[in-house]
């Protein structure tokens, strides 16, 4: 007895070792295998702003090209020096877990416009690049110009059409702010982007007169084939019987 206790005491700390080893591993496999979440973008990750700067664009998501960033930037600044009237994008990767791109864009219109004389002439448009979902906060003052309807209108369709026609990120904010400075400055809206259906209805089906030609060539076929297989049909028939 005092031999197998000898023999079992000793390997009670190894296995101890053990799983705190394999504990550490699963944690570490979880930290490694789960790097989206520690990436989701919140309200409090954002660099803080406020009216009047001259930061128009933040592109956390990396979807679009210097050149457009700095297009942008040229339009939008004209824009708040003629008008008073300041718009800002913002692209990110992946919201944080329960959020939506709705209420990311609220929270962070209210982090950077805390009083609604501070929010009464911004525009804030973001998008999600992940889930390709973008939301629209503006301010009362921009609400005479911007309506509710087409400002929804600019971040559902102005936005919404180049990412489905293939990820045209430079395009949907090209055009976004093309949409929202004619509007802001007191331009009649050109409206959302024409959808074009490329469905074909026409020549998928035969007209009247193809079926008649078809349908009157299939039956001198049939004609021809039975006045040739019948007789020779009988002829073998007639032979067999006969012999």
């Amino acid at each position: 007895m005092r031999q197998l206790h000898s023999r079992i005491l000793p390997f009670i700390p190894v296995r101890s070792i053990w799983l705190t080893l394999v504990s550490i591993v699963l944690m570490l496999q979880v930290w490694l295998i789960s790097p989206d979440s520690a990436a989701a973008t919140g309200v409090y990750s954002m660099p803080s702003l406020r009216a009047g700067e001259q930061t128009w664009i933040i592109d956390q998501a990396g979807v679009m090209s210097r050149a457009t960033r700095g297009e942008l930037s040229n339009e939008l600044a004209n824009l708040a020096d003629q008008t008073g009237n300041e718009v800002r994008f913002v692209t990110i990767h992946r919201l944080d877990y329960g959020e939506t791109i709705e209420t990311f864009t609220k929270q962070l219109f209210e982090k950077w416009f805390p009083t609604p004389e501070a929010q009464a002439n911004q525009t804030l448009l973001v998008l999600d690049n992940v889930t390709n979902s973008s939301a629209i906060s503006t301010g009362a003052e921009v609400q005479s110009l911007l309506t509710p309807e087409a400002a929804q209108s600019v971040a559902q369709e102005t936005v919404m059409v180049p990412l489905r026609n293939g990820n045209k990120y430079n395009q949907a904010f090209l055009d976004a702010s093309e949409r929202l400075t004619a509007i802001l400055s007191g331009e009649a809206d050109p409206g959302p982007p024409i959808v074009e259906n490329n469905v074909q209805t026409e020549g998928t089906f035969a007209r009247a007169e193809e079926t008649d030609d078809r349908s009157a060539t299939m039956i001198v076929v049939v004609l021809l084939l039975a006045a040739t297989i019948i007789p020779m049909a009988t002829y073998y028939i007639y032979q067999a019987i006969q012999s």
